[in-house]
């Protein structure tokens, strides 16, 4: 593993802009860089497939699932005097919309979400979130007229935000989940080789539902499968349950909001890594869900493995993530490849 070389491609993946259902320019990048590394392929909706063939012919065919969305927002309705209303595409909390810097349609239009100053609130409002409904986006126009030549209901709303290298061997930047996840695959796809096949499979819409994940999974019907996500630390403070801990490596869930995860294919991933010496740990709070809730649905059912890494403040508008976790994650899916179900 080239750790730089990863930490570039993390880098490149959160440049770019793919809310749910709008993940053409993510896409088009991951096909483009694995082209002649993989046999490449696009389900109708907009999967990507990268086929690497394993060294042994009677191998069984696993594949590993990343999703390409990020969370974000769509434009519902151009106001008269030229705002811009919206709605939430995925989990996104008002607390963490207020005020954001975000960019506008395929234009990129610059805008801001905009809200009340305080010096106009009174009486409970001061103490009050404010309702998603209430909050518009100004791109600067004066009129419908003039923001319509800007912006159209369907639009997708992107945070904006930097990459940013800091503290003790973090980084921050938009879509860290899961562009990150995503990195780690195509990593994996040009640099390992397993003996089992793989598909590495680049999911759309896993934040609205999964349903690229299941589509890609029926058309496969993969022996095995492994998920790789970001799930939510908790080390930080007033933040009471116990979730995990950046800085510790992989986090392997046994239970999750969609998923029961196999019990032996758990284990075995927690003896991969303590076999490989690699820093892991058990997430503590089975909270949220990945793709895994659809994958393992799929077809007549197929057993999964979840490996997350740990993020601060996903689901917004800049999340961290440290690099350490970054890295020792991809060692453990290197090993896992070959490992599960052998």
């Amino acid at each position: 593993m080239n750790q730089d070389a990863l930490l570039e491609r993390v880098k490149a993946l959160c440049a770019l802009n793919g809310t749910s259902g709008d993940e053409g320019a993510v896409a088009d990048y991951i096909a483009r860089e694995l082209e002649g590394v993989c046999q490449v392929s696009r389900t109708p909706l907009g999967n990507v497939i990268a086929y690497k063939k394993g060294t042994n012919p009677d191998g069984q065919k696993r594949m590993l699932a990343a999703h390409m969305d990020e969370v974000g927002y769509i434009v519902t309705e151009v106001l008269e005097d030229g705002f811009l209303r919206f709605s939430t595409v995925g989990g996104v909390d008002v607390r963490v919309t207020v005020s954001k810097r975000v960019t506008v349609g395929e234009q990129n239009i610059p805008g801001v979400i905009g809200v009340k100053a305080i010096h106009m609130t009174k009486g409970d409002e001061r103490g009050q979130a404010p309702e998603m409904d209430s909050l518009c986006i100004d791109i600067g126009a004066k009129s419908k007229e003039e923001a319509e030549k800007l912006a159209a209901p369907g639009d997708r709303v992107h945070f904006l935000s930097d990459w940013v290298e800091f503290g003790d061997g973090r980084v921050k930047a938009k879509a860290l989940d899961d562009r990150a996840g995503c990195a780690l695959l195509m990593e994996l796809a040009k640099n390992e080789t397993f003996a089992q096949d793989a598909y590495f499979v680049f999911t759309v819409c896993e934040e609205i539902g999964g349903s690229g994940a299941v589509t890609a999974t029926n058309a496969l019907d993969p022996d095995f499968g492994i998920v790789v996500d970001v799930t939510t630390a908790s080390d930080m403070p007033a933040v009471s349950k116990n979730v995990c801990a950046q800085g510790k490596g992989p986090v392997l869930s046994f239970k999750d909001g969609g998923t029961l995860y196999p019990r032996d294919l758990f284990l075995l991933a927690k003896k991969t890594a303590e076999e490989k010496s690699i820093p892991y740990q058990i997430k503590t709070y089975p909270s949220g869900g990945t793709d895994a809730g659809s994958i393992h649905r799929a077809v007549d059912g197929v057993k999964v493995v979840g490996v997350s890494l740990p993020g601060r403040y996903i689901h917004a508008g800049a999340s961290v993530l440290k690099k350490s976790d970054l890295f020792a994650s991809y060692d453990l899916l290197a090993a896992l490849v070959d490992t599960v179900g052998c």
